[in-house]
């Protein structure tokens, strides 16, 4: 939850959960307009540039997320890139989770 909000998934027209190519078509798409109407041409945008990505990552991991899923949900290919390089988890994470399994047995 941020400021109040929540449920940051977005949905497709199918109400399927949006994607990394869905999010990739549309910065195409917008800066195609853009450069189609105005002399100063817009550089490519991808979605990288929304650094939101990592803080999904890390939250949908800690949460328990499973990892194929976030794989999928994130658009990567490589489970690795997914878990190494958008997930950031540090030590007051590793503590929490000692925490919570430790009290699971």
């Amino acid at each position: 939850m941020i400021d109040g909000k929540c449920g940051f998934l977005y949905l497709d027209k199918n109400d399927m959960p949006m994607v990394a190519l869905h999010w990739e078509k549309y910065f195409q798409h917008i800066c195609e307009k853009y450069n189609s109407i105005y002399k100063v041409q817009m550089p490519k945008v991808t979605p990288h540039v929304c650094r939101h990505r990592h803080t999904f990552c890390s939250n949908m991991a800690k949460s328990g997320m499973n990892p194929k899923i976030l794989q999928y949900l994130m658009g990567h290919s490589d489970m690795g890139l997914t878990l190494n390089t958008y997930t950031h988890i540090g030590y007051d994470d590793a503590k929490e989770e000692l925490k919570r399994v430790s009290n699971a047995e």
